[in-house]
Order: C-alpha cells, then sequence, then structure tokens
C-alpha cells in the first residue's frame, strides 16, 4: 500500500495529469472553448520557404497534446420572443359545416319536419315586425298565447303536476259558457293550469276574469292581457258571454289562494254572486270545476300582515320552503292535479228579470258553490296521495 501510485481524479489513469498543470478533459468540456491563433498559411508552389534566422533562439517544444475528443456543449441561443397574431374564431370554418350546424339544430329545435316549422316560425316574425297580427277588444292576442303560453305551460301540467281531467264533455263546444271554479294554491297557478287543460282538450280558450291587483302590474298586466284575461266586472263579463266566449272565474278570490293549510279545500265565501247574474243575463250554463292538487303546491303556514299593507298586496306568504330557501322556496311541490267538470246549470230556463232576484241569485251561488264542494271531497277521497 506504501508503494501504489495515487492517480488524482480526473486524469483518466494516465501520469503527469491532474497535476494542476493541464485541465482534464471533463473541465474543458465544461469550459468556454478557447481561441486559437491563426495558422500561418502554407507556401505556394515555386515559392522559397521562409528560413529561421539564426539569432533567434529555438523555441521550446510544445507540450503534448492530449487527443482525447473534447465534446462541446453549445451555448444556448436567445430564442426570438415568439410572436402571436389573433385570429377571427368563425375563421376559416367553411360554409358547408355552417350550414350543417344549421340543419342540426333546427332538427333538434323544431323536429324531423324542421322546414315546415321553421318557415311558420319565420312567417310569425315578419307579422309581428310588420304588424298583421289581429288583437280583440280586450287585448287578447291568440296567436301568441297558442304558441307561446301554452306551449310554455302544456310540460308543466303534463309532467310536473300530471294532470288529469274528468268531465271535459261537459263543457260546450261552442257559444258562451261560465265555468266557475274553486281557488287555491297561495299563488294563482290553478288558473294557469285550467287554461291549458280547457285548450287542450276542447281547443277553445278560456277567458279569465283577473282581480284589479293582476293589472296594477306592469309585467304581469300586459301578459295578462295578451293570454286573454280581463278586469272581473260585471260589464265585461257579460259582453264576453254574449260574444261566445267561454269565460272563467274563482269567486274565492284571494281569500281562496290566500287561506292556511289547515283550511285546505274548504270553500270559502263565493261573494255577493256577481258571476251568476252575469250568467243569467245572458242565458248562458255555469260549468263547476273542482280542481284537487293545487292545495299542496305552496303550504301556507304563515303570513307577515304588516308587511302585506306596506306592499299594497293581500298576504306575504310564508311556507315551509320561503322565504328560508330563498328563490329555491319559490318551485311548487309536484303534486298530483284531478280536474272534474261537473254537469252544466242551465240558466236560460228563468225569465227576463230574475238577475234582479237576489234569492234567486243566493240560491243559484250557493247550489254552484256546494256542487264544487261535494266534487273536492269525492276526488279526495279518490286520490291515493298527494304526490301520485
Amino acid at each position: 500500500m506504501g508503494d501504489a501510485e495515487i492517480i488524482p481524479i480526473g486524469t483518466r489513469g494516465r501520469p503527469g495529469r491532474g497535476t494542476g498543470t493541464q485541465p482534464s478533459s471533463a473541465a474543458r468540456s465544461l469550459a468556454p472553448t478557447p481561441r486559437t491563433k491563426a495558422q500561418p498559411k502554407a507556401p505556394k508552389a515555386g515559392s522559397k520557404a521562409p528560413t529561421k534566422k539564426p539569432s533567434q533562439p529555438d523555441a521550446p517544444p510544445a507540450p503534448a497534446v492530449d487527443d482525447t475528443p473534447v465534446i462541446e456543449t453549445p451555448q444556448p441561443h436567445a430564442a426570438a420572443p415568439a410572436t402571436t397574431r389573433e385570429r377571427h374564431p368563425m375563421a376559416g370554418i367553411p360554409s358547408s359545416d355552417w350550414l350543417s350546424a344549421f340543419q342540426y339544430a333546427a332538427r333538434e329545435v323544431f323536429g324531423d319536419q324542421w322546414e315546415p316549422q321553421l318557415a311558420r316560425f319565420l312567417a310569425f316574425v315578419r307579422r309581428r315586425l310588420t304588424g298583421d297580427y289581429v288583437v280583440d277588444e280586450y287585448g287578447f292576442d291568440q296567436e301568441v298565447t297558442q304558441r307561446f303560453f301554452m306551449a310554455t305551460l302544456r310540460p308543466i301540467a303534463e309532467k310536473w303536476f300530471r294532470i288529469e281531467v274528468r268531465g271535459v264533455d261537459n263543457i260546450p263546444t261552442e257559444g258562451g259558457a261560465l265555468v266557475v271554479s274553486n281557488h287555491s294554491g297561495t299563488i294563482p297557478v290553478d288558473g294557469l293550469m285550467t287554461m291549458v287543460s280547457i285548450h287542450d282538450h276542447t281547443g277553445r280558450f278560456l277567458r279569465p276574469l283577473g282581480a284589479d291587483l293582476v293589472f296594477r302590474m306592469p309585467l304581469v298586466s300586459a301578459l295578462a292581457r295578451k293570454g286573454g284575461a280581463t278586469m272581473a266586472c260585471t260589464e265585461d263579463a257579460e259582453r264576453m258571454l254574449r260574444g261566445g266566449e267561454l269565460v272563467g272565474v274563482w269567486p274565492e278570490g284571494f281569500k281562496g289562494i290566500g287561506k292556511p293549510y289547515s283550511d285546505r279545500y274548504k270553500l270559502q265565501r263565493f261573494g255577493r254572486g256577481g258571476f251568476v247574474s252575469a250568467a243569467l243575463r245572458t242565458g248562458v250554463p255555469i260549468v263547476p270545476l273542482a280542481v284537487v292538487g293545487a292545495e299542496e303546491i305552496y303550504p301556507l303556514v304563515g303570513n307577515i300582515p304588516g308587511l302585506a299593507r306596506v306592499l299594497g298586496v293581500p298576504y306575504i306568504p310564508i311556507t315551509p320552503f320561503f322565504p328560508l330557501l330563498g328563490p329555491l322556496g319559490l318551485v311548487p311541490l309536484p303534486s298530483k292535479w284531478l280536474l272534474e267538470f261537473g254537469e252544466p246549470i242551465r240558466t236560460d230556463e228563468y225569465d227576463g228579470g230574475a238577475s234582479d232576484d237576489p234569492m234567486l241569485v243566493f240560491n243559484v251561488t250557493d247550489q254552484v258553490r256546494e256542487t264544487i264542494q261535494q266534487t273536492l271531497y269525492s276526488l279526495l277521497m279518490q286520490r291515493q296521495s298527494v304526490f301520485r
């Protein structure tokens, strides 16, 4: 061990390396490449080779050059800054792709018969823009009601409330008639569901008589007018009935939709019988309607009368989900609905002055109310549960 030769690291086992006089190949690969002096040009043919002057001493011999190949690491060059050119998102898309996408979207919206459906829709837009459409004296727009209002309400009636309609044959196919229904639900959704159910089963439009509050609300008033509603006054009701319209009335009013959940399906007072007087004067039949299922969509468990008076509304409802859950509490519960139309009560058998007889008006009003109440009890006994 004492006589062993010590070979420095990096000398690759060669003597004379690692003494500090010459860097190793590993060190040279890390160092920048040294600049070399220009080599003298070779003499041209026929020229004399330069002779060394005798006064110049001999140059010392050049040190041995290591023939080990040196791998030079290329120095990274500064990359040129990348330039991006913004391109319009619709640029470069062929027109055939646009046409295919349009046809696919039209088929999804309008079905397989999308071309005639799209043509009808464009014709509707053209009529709206040019003013070539009809609105009656009450503001009823039949085209908008059928194409948009009914189309919006129909999935709710069929899929959410799963409405079952009975006794639809009791509705006259033509001529004036007065549909009298119970009122419930905290929010008058039952009126909208009655409108779409009658239209889908008979093809007729129900013209509802609305409260004054409906026509004091800016947006709601315009929509109600276009949907066929008018103010609940005797003059408008009689004009519609004489004109052969199917008119709907909810005599309980806000007392019906604002009653607590504990009083569900107990009819409130039917007012002074104004609807009966209108039917007697015009001689149209009265069709009683009982609606089961609307009481459970917003179970009313409380009220804020002070705030209601400040806002000028009949009541501020408190339900198990509103206002606790905020806007989510406004989603109605999916209760199962049953609508049953009773046999028409004829009024054309009375003489002309029957509408001025208060006892007769009271008796007919009580008859309509009792018919609806008994039908409600019968439907509740037939219903299996609230939600099916």
